[in-house]
């Protein structure tokens, strides 16, 4: 059977939710908003991840490159898309939205966005730093 997560991330934690195919709660969870605590959350053999959605942000970007060098199926949604889909909850929680993320990736229904590698953001970085004075 293959499960979904969706992370609401946040500075100091990230709330994670796991769904089943058919949509059931199987794991909710708050785990530290690093690389290296996300990964060993989610490589239980217990689940098959399909898909795993995190809203593109400050950290998504360094939390993307943690999650995919671990071999894990990471995907960066948009914002203003995942905000429309998250509306229709009337409570407002990072546990709510961590569901409605897991029930996005379930349904298929998100638009990726490109994340840079780390590499790709240090060699802009280094240009910039040649073209200032």
């Amino acid at each position: 059977m293959k499960h979904y997560a969706g992370l609401d991330v946040s500075v100091k934690e990230t709330a994670v939710c796991i769904v089943d195919e058919g949509g059931r709660i199987c794991r909710e969870m708050k785990v530290a908003s690093h690389p290296d605590d996300l990964v060993e959350a989610l490589k239980n053999p217990a689940w098959n991840l399909a898909r795993i959605g995190l809203e593109a942000g400050p950290l998504s970007q360094w939390l993307f490159s943690g999650l995919a060098g671990a071999g894990l199926p990471a995907i960066c949604i948009e914002t203003r898309h995942a905000k429309a889909f998250l509306k229709a909850q009337v409570n407002k929680t990072d546990r709510n939205d961590a569901r409605g993320i897991a029930q996005m990736m379930r349904v298929n229904l998100f638009r990726p966005v490109h994340v840079k590698t780390l590499m790709s953001q240090e060699r802009r970085v280094g240009r910039i730093e040649k073209l200032t004075p």
